[in-house]
């Protein structure tokens, strides 16, 4: 199986596509997201950060990058979820995975209209404790407890940055700092593009499943 990089807006799905990767194929889900918030709760200005939607500044999100990738579980395949998010970002990430002797991965751009993760950002709840996502908008991602994680039975909450001003900041992030990465990895050969703005995701998990398999 190949290691994965996820590029998408907020609200693509990277979450979702990483647990069925997670759970079928037994891959490691490294979400800096979820890495720097952890962070965040000792540290009062990243937490600021994270709140207004900008980007977190190379110094602090490389280094642990780099750190999770080094000391994971090496027989196992991995996810990068929310990283990297500049073309910058990108080149140094290439230098980090050759220096660690990865080389077998796949760029996976998750591609939604903004309308649909307009719908997303309002009904998103997350566990406070594993991380896990969901959506009391959408059938298929509603928790089966009303506020109550279905993997580890923590409390549910909305994110600090679930609202709509947070949310236009940083899809405005995304489409200044991060599309041009995609024309980066699509020079290279390793980038594969998956449509997400279905419902039932069957489809698109498909692909993911072919794209994950590729020699």
């Amino acid at each position: 199986m190949k290691n994965v990089i996820f590029l998408a807006p907020p609200l693509a799905g990277k979450g979702t596509f990483s647990d069925y990767l997670e759970k079928e194929f037994g891959y490691l889900h490294f979400s800096t997201g979820s890495i720097l918030r952890e962070k965040s709760q000792q540290d009062e200005s990243l937490k600021k950060i994270l709140e207004s939607g900008e980007l977190v500044k190379d110094e602090i999100i490389l280094p642990l990058v780099e750190e999770v990738i080094k000391t994971r579980e090496k027989s196992k395949p991995f996810i990068l979820d929310g990283f990297p998010r500049t073309l910058q970002q990108a080149k140094k990430l290439d230098i980090i995975l050759s220096g660690l002797g990865v080389l077998d991965v796949v760029v996976v751009s998750i591609d939604v209209e903004k309308e649909t993760l307009i719908d997303r950002v309002i009904g998103r709840k997350v566990c406070n404790k594993c991380y896990r996502s969901y959506n009391l908008n959408i059938l298929a991602f509603k928790p089966k407890v009303n506020d109550v994680c279905d993997s580890c039975g923590s409390k549910l909450i909305t994110r600090d940055d679930d609202n709509l001003a947070s949310f236009q900041i940083r899809y405005k992030t995304y489409l200044e700092s991060t599309s041009p990465i995609i024309a980066y990895y699509k020079k290279k050969g390793c980038l594969r593009v998956i449509h997400n703005d279905e419902l039932d995701q069957t489809k698109s998990l498909n692909i993911l499943r072919g794209v994950i398999s590729e020699h």
